[in-house]
């Protein structure tokens, strides 16, 4: 008896072990290709455990998502189940494992359809690292991350800060994306967001150009890249910053402009505001709405009193339109910012310049880079590029034109683009 005791607490034993060796190999990084008829895409999971279990994170650069965590993860008998959420569409994932934990054999369920893909376990040692910063700036800290190359091209990038409350997080695919391709990347959480100190109330466009001014030296100090090697990139409003920081650093390499209003952020945002309502407002009195709705932006603008503003409204509260404009409170509070055009920073711009905007953009006025190109002309640049992407949206997301209606991805040529203008500029100036 004390002998078959021994020989079962030794197998339980060797069974215990086998079985944690057998589970922990699952953790890493799993990455393919998703494909569906015209739909293409790629498709990564992270798997992690800790004290409570296994965890997924799913990431996608061409859905601009980055360690998005996925809920009700289960793993038992080599299938590993788990889902993703998002605002119209729930993702069901049943994945099978093969005995070396190198595959994994994959079905997405989606309304009941379901899609086979496969992924491949990735050694994490070809990834890029990241480094967690932090620097002075008008009194705040501000906190960032620079992003390295296994293998560096020796070019950096640097990601302009853009509009609204969000931290650098929002940019994290797209920092994965180039330093994957050998740039090494900054970014950083704006005053008042993420891990930064600061507050965003009562500041104005040029406050914010000045943080990503002190961001950029910073980030070219540490990490030993002249400007001249570096190159910024901003979005939106992001964008309408660049000519600015570029006019005042006039040694980085080089500018993009992506999703820019070749106006005034207040006509963009009316621009954008009058697009929504387009299927609202009877045509014969849309100009009409449409003048109502720019004196509200003109009155937070600081452009027009509160008594102004309310003669105007009160000359049109009857109409039909009215019920579909946007009236905030009335509380004199103005935002400087809206007053704000990049033109005239374009205009004496003479450093080389990208400028990207997509054909389907309801938020900034349709003919922005015409505009914006007009300005260059003007200033006398003669290094710039245009380009105008087809069914791309304010955010560069492809519109239509796919048979897999469930996930929106990045326009094909966007980064294609930025990486193509990037290596071109390099190459004429440091020949």
């Amino acid at each position: 008896m004390k002998t078959i005791s021994k020989f079962c607490i030794v197998f339980l034993i060797i069974t215990s072990c086998i079985f944690q060796n057998k589970t922990d190999g699952l953790e890493g990084r799993y990455e393919g290709i998703f494909k569906h008829k015209n739909f293409e895409t790629d498709l990564g999971f992270e798997v992690m455990k800790d004290s409570l279990g296994y965890n997924v994170f799913f990431t996608s650069l061409r859905q601009n998502a980055f360690r998005i965590p996925c809920r009700q993860v289960n793993f038992s008998n080599d299938t590993l189940l788990f889902k993703l959420q998002s605002d119209f569409h729930t993702y069901s994932f049943s994945n099978s494992i093969d005995r070396h934990y190198s595959t994994l054999q994959g079905m997405l369920t989606i309304e009941s359809k379901e899609y086979p893909y496969t992924l491949k376990k990735v050694n994490k040692k070809d990834e890029p690292t990241t480094e967690e910063v932090q620097f002075q700036s008008n009194g705040n800290t501000l906190a960032g991350a620079i992003w390295k190359s296994t293998i560096s091209n020796n070019l950096g990038l640097f990601m302009v800060t853009s509009s609204g409350t969000n931290d650098r997080n929002s940019s994290n695919a797209e920092a994965l994306y180039f330093s994957k391709r050998g740039f090494t990347v900054f970014h950083f959480d704006k005053r008042g967001t993420g891990k930064s100190t600061g507050s965003l109330e009562g500041i104005t466009i040029d406050d914010l150009a000045d943080d990503d001014i002190n961001a950029i030296r910073y980030f070219s100090k540490k990490a030993g890249l002249p400007l001249s090697m570096i190159t910024i990139m901003g979005s939106s409003q992001g964008g309408a910053k660049v000519p600015l920081i570029c006019n005042e650093l006039p040694e980085l390499q080089s500018g993009i402009s992506i999703s820019t209003p070749g106006c005034s952020l207040l006509e963009s945002d009316l621009n954008f505001m009058m697009n929504r309502l387009k299927n609202e407002i009877n045509k014969d009195e849309f100009l009409i709405a449409e003048n109502v709705q720019r004196a509200v932006f003109r009155y937070l603008s600081g452009e027009l009193t509160k008594t102004q503003l309310e003669n105007i409204l009160n000359k049109h509260k009857s109409k039909q339109f009215y019920q579909y404009l946007w009236i905030p409170e009335l509380n004199d509070e103005i935002y400087q910012e809206l007053s704000y055009t990049p033109i005239p920073y374009f205009e004496k711009l003479k450093c080389p310049i990208l400028i990207i905007q997509g054909l389907k953009d309801i938020v900034i006025p349709e003919d922005s880079h015409i505009n914006i190109e007009n300005a260059l002309i003007k200033a006398g640049n003669t290094n710039y590029a245009i380009v105008t992407l087809q069914n791309a949206n304010h955010s560069m997301t492809k519109t239509e034109g796919t048979d897999f209606p469930y996930w929106s991805i990045l326009h094909p040529e966007y980064l294609i683009s930025i990486e193509d203008w990037i290596k071109t500029v390099s190459n004429k100036m440091h020949k």
